[in-house]
């Protein structure tokens, strides 16, 4: 390492600055040598004296199948990862796993990955050698290039660790600021909410101390925030004296078929329902509302409870039942989650929703402050879909020559409307580093071919953790597959030595870079370990714990609005693109083993459907499996028709994650992308795309499909299992479906 390179400096370089330099003290050594980085480093497939043939040998890492970052164990026998499961040492997980982190192995095997750097010639990808393309690379983004950090731009998914680091130290090499983090699945309305009513983004949520949730459209159990951490929880809270479980939503989620009451509404009336259900606790349960400002009390009082349920679709019953169970109940927890945010209002909504847990007294009890994690540096740059809207309009405006692409696909998740793909056309040098050709990387220039994280290193901070804080652990199970791809790390430093970065220069590779960094870390995470035994251990246990500073919630409310009854009009129907466990938002469309994986709700395999309400399948004339045309204000999409009771009247739902144009054998042409015929609809505070805001028309289609589903009647008729029923009891608990 060069000489010039202070200790300030190298703290920065390592992740350790900020608030985690008070935890370094004085113990980073005085001299650091790049010595610390290097050791032999032999083959898998060349077995050491511990290797037994035929007997796996386990190793652990970090799972990227989603954001959550939850730890593995990979077995690996004769050099081959083989299978995966949950690390018990990781608190996100606890040595749980969830169907899409199994299906990691598939994605590090899968047939369609791409295995050279290609580089666009005369209009197609031809394949060229690393040295060409990072040849390339500097002519168009090096020092001498010409290209000002205002004309360039990072477009990312969620990323945090060492990675992290290297990404800001080349924007900062660039003298650029522009970095788009991109997530269709995320929290984003709500941590603004958090941010301004509690003064932390992410606190802790308590599920083990509450004794009822009640969750506006928040999929903890499928798809929202940290799931597997989440089930962990939860089993936790249905641990005796057994929490009650409500869940209130359009369509219904997996958590909705786990709960003890489900309530269908009306997308967009969900803050409606929340200022309903105060009213209800301040007037018959008497709870105070002294802690909320005057106009929020007298906006409250001022609902009426049978208004409320005719605008909603909730009985007024259950908004009473609701009430009760949490006033009778305490601690409790109310949550919100994508179908409540994604409004124009959204903010408003969840603001409303907020307002039960101060009314109360959750904040403080199941609701936590989660402290400051000491490493800036390295936590977790996560994004939403504003980023898609803001990226759109720089692309119209022409602001940038060259951006590059990792672990992101806005041109398939973007809507139509934003015409991401016409205006990509307006960048001169587009660069993807993916491990397989979606639509993204189809339109890219350059294309770098990335390691599985089965085959790469790193170091990942999970955005949302629980009472234990840790650093994860990526490290490589086995040999690369294909000689002509590497790693993120790998590639981000030879861009910094290309910029002639102080500090990053002498490092041969990522591995040497991640040794130092180790070697760097406070002693208070060493636990008085030595470098070596240190790293041993790291990569052992798969996670480092990690002290964090004690942090506190304050409680600000200010005035609420939230939007009423917003009639029918043209489009009579709501649409919502539905999150679902296993194709999440499109990036395992690739992945056989979810293809295949029944839906948790309809058991639906290899394609798309239309959730539909029995009464308006009837009035439409259609029944389970006929085609129907959804049309929106920017296009038409058709999908199989699954009738059952768990979706409002009003809704018409289609899971999101498929529909691909590209993405490889299994992904490409199975389904529709309900995503492109949204209207691009914004967030009125946060700038979010409002996702449940889009207004459809149905009509039936000619072009029958196909419906392939696991099973066939969903339940036992309402009796015990019979070989005939008649069709009044048919009726009555099938409704037709």
């Amino acid at each position: 390492m060069s000489n010039k390179v202070n200790r300030r400096d190298f703290l920065k370089i390592m992740g350790w600055s900020g608030v985690g330099a008070t935890l370094a003290g004085c113990d980073l050594p005085t001299t650091v040598t790049l010595e610390e980085g290097k050791e032999e480093v032999v083959s898998y497939l060349m077995p050491e004296e511990f290797v037994i043939p035929g007997i796996g040998v386990w190793y652990a890492s970090t799972c990227l199948q989603c954001p959550a970052g939850c730890g593995v164990h990979g077995r690996v026998r004769e050099g081959r990862v083989l299978k995966l499961e949950g690390n018990p040492e990781s608190p996100i997980n606890r040595g749980r796993l969830c169907q899409m982190g199994q299906s990691g192995v598939q994605a590090h095997y899968n047939p369609d990955r791409i295995t050279q750097p290609m580089l666009r010639k005369n209009g197609g990808l031809t394949p060229v050698s690393w040295h060409d393309a990072l040849e390339v690379l500097a002519q168009r983004t090096g020092p001498g290039s010409g290209l000002t950090g205002e004309r360039f731009a990072w477009f990312t998914d969620t990323i945090s660790g060492h990675q992290a680091v290297l990404l800001d130290a080349h924007l900062k090499a660039m003298g650029s600021d522009n970095h788009y983090v991109h997530e269709v699945i995320n929290n984003s309305v709500t941590r603004a909410v958090n941010r301004d009513m509690l003064g932390e983004e992410q606190p802790r949520l308590r599920f083990d101390k509450a004794r009822v949730v009640l969750s506006f459209g928040a999929d903890f159990l499928g798809t929202w925030q940290s799931p597997v951490h989440n089930a962990t929880e939860y089993a936790k809270f249905r641990s005796p004296p057994r929490g009650v479980l409500v869940q209130v939503e359009p369509n219904m989620s997996l958590t909705g078929a786990n709960a003890d009451l489900w309530v269908p509404v009306r997308p967009g009336t969900e803050g409606l329902l929340a200022l309903a259900i105060a009213k209800v606790l301040a007037t018959k349960h008497r709870k105070p509302l002294d802690k909320l400002p005057a106009a929020v009390q007298e906006l409250i009082l001022g609902y009426d409870v049978n208004e409320v349920a005719r605008i909603t679709g909730a009985s007024g019953d259950h908004i009473i039942k609701i009430a009760g169970w949490l006033s009778e109940r305490s601690p409790s927890l109310v949550i919100a989650g994508a179908t409540a945010e994604g409004h124009e209002q959204g903010y408003q909504i969840v603001a409303a929703i907020m307002l039960l847990n101060i009314i109360l007294g959750n904040v403080g009890e199941t609701i936590e402050p989660a402290g400051e994690f000491p490493f800036p540096q390295l936590t977790a740059r996560t994004g939403g879909t504003r980023s898609l809207v803001d990226f759109a309009k720089a692309l119209e405006e022409k602001r940038y020559d060259v951006v590059f692409f990792r672990g992101a696909n806005p041109v398939y998740t973007a809507p139509k409307a934003l015409g991401l793909a016409q205006k990509l056309e307006g960048v001169g040098f587009k660069v993807a580093f993916s491990m397989f050709q979606d639509e993204t990387t189809a339109l890219a220039d350059l294309v770098l071919p990335m390691r599985s994280p089965a085959e790469d290193w790193g170091t990942h901070v999970p955005a949302y953790q629980g009472e234990d804080r840790v650093i994860s652990v990526q490290q490589p199970l086995m040999e690369p597959l294909y000689t002509e791809t590497r790693g993120f790390g790998d590639v981000m430093l030879s861009l910094l030595k290309m910029h002639k970065v102080a500090g990053y220069s002498d490092y041969e590779d990522y591995y040497a870079y991640l040794r130092d960094a180790f070697a760097a870390m406070p002693a208070v995470l060493k636990e008085n370990h030595s470098d070596d035994s240190f790293w041993a251990r790291a990569l052992q246990k798969g996670v480092i714990p990690v002290p964090t500073t004690q942090g506190s919630l304050t409680v600000k409310t200010a005035a609420v609005e939230v939007p009423g009854d917003s009639g029918r009009g043209e489009y009579p129907y709501f649409l919502v693109p539905a999150a679902r466990l296993g194709m999440w938002d499109g990036r395992h469309a690739n992945i056989p083993w979810l293809q295949e994986a029944p839906d948790q709700i309809t058991k639906v395999v290899w394609n798309s459907w239309a959730e539909m309400h029995p009464s308006t399948a009837r009035k439409l004339g259609v029944k389970t499996g006929d085609a129907v045309r959804i049309a929106s204000s920017q296009g038409t999409i058709e999908a199989n028709v699954y009738v059952y009771k768990g979706i409002h009247p009003d809704v018409i739902a289609v899971p999101m994650g498929r529909g691909h144009e590209a993405y490889g054998r299994y992904a490409q042409g199975r389904g529709v992308n309900p995503l492109k015929i949204l209207d691009p609809v914004t967030e009125r505070k946060t700038g979010e795309l409002a996702l449940m805001a889009t207004r459809v028309q149905v009509s039936r289609a000619s072009n029958e499909k196909v419906m392939v589903k696991l099973g066939g009647s969903e339940s036992q008729l309402g009796r015990k299992i019979v070989a005939t029923v008649t069709a009044d009891v048919f009726e009555r608990t099938e409704g037709g479906a």
